[in-house]
């Protein structure tokens, strides 16, 4: 009898969020489930690592896993300790989510979450990252068991290729509103941003990032933002080369 798949579960809203706690319980249908996730909030992390603190693992038992650690360091970090430090092998399948908000188009930049799941297919590892288009805590995540089963299962039985994962971003519905599972690409858009100036009670200025989402495309019916406008749930497949090869190719005619 073959061994079960080991499956990493992480996160970026912290290891004892509702969204993990849901990831990872949909995760032991399909393997043996090790949870390495921050101990607090790091939302908008992006791809940092940590290099001027020390990383400490706690063991808790929120999921019932066999083995799972609350990092005190980022997203990125939890995969790195993970894959490097704790398993004996690389794991089969790394998942990071579920995320309390979305990580469509733009918003893929700066996710923990997403970076988390980008820094599994850098290690080798077939991943996943998954959002739920709703930032609230009591996000009400049971319509999505059946499309995340459906990812999972597609994870572990086709061969994905190597540094490329899978952005997955939920609409906010009801399962029976969902329209099913639609393969996309990232949406042109992004946050036109302001700083609010306000005062703290000393009178000292302090600063307050605002802003608003604007989808350069709206008319296109092939992005994530389209297919999450239908219904849809988006999954985007993405990777870590930033190259503008189109560009590449011109400039260097001209050199």
């Amino acid at each position: 009898m073959s061994a079960k798949p080991t499956i990493l579960v992480t996160n970026d809203d912290g290891v004892f969020a509702p969204g993990i706690k849901h990831l990872a319980s949909i995760a032991k249908q399909f393997g043996d489930v090790i949870v390495v996730a921050p101990d607090k909030p790091q939302s908008g992390m992006g791809h940092a690592i940590t290099i001027n603190s020390t990383l400490r693992l706690e063991k808790t038992n929120f999921h019932q896993t066999n083995l799972e650690y609350a990092c005190n360091g980022t997203p990125v970090d939890c995969v790195k300790m993970a894959v490097n430090s704790i398993l004996k092998k690389r794991p089969d399948l790394v998942l990071s989510g579920i995320n309390h908000g979305s990580n469509s188009s733009i918003n893929v930049i700066y996710s923990g979450t997403m970076s988390a799941a980008i820094e599994g297919a850098l290690e080798g590892s077939p991943s996943i990252g998954f959002s739920l288009c709703d930032h609230a805590l009591e996000a009400d995540f049971t319509a999505v068991p059946k499309f995340i089963e459906q990812l999972i299962q597609h994870a572990l039985t086709e061969k994905m290729p190597k540094g490329v994962c899978y952005n997955v971003n939920i609409p906010k519905l009801r399962s029976d509103d969902l329209q099913g599972i639609k393969f996309v690409r990232q949406a042109k858009a992004n946050w036109v941003e302001r700083f609010e100036e306000r005062k703290d009670p000393y009178g000292r200025s302090y600063y307050w990032l605002t802003g608003e989402f604007i989808n350069f495309e709206p008319e296109a019916n092939d992005t994530d933002e389209w297919a999450l406008s239908k219904g849809y749930i988006s999954v985007v497949p993405t990777q870590t080369d930033l190259t503008a090869h189109t560009y590449l190719n011109e400039i260097k005619n001209k050199f």
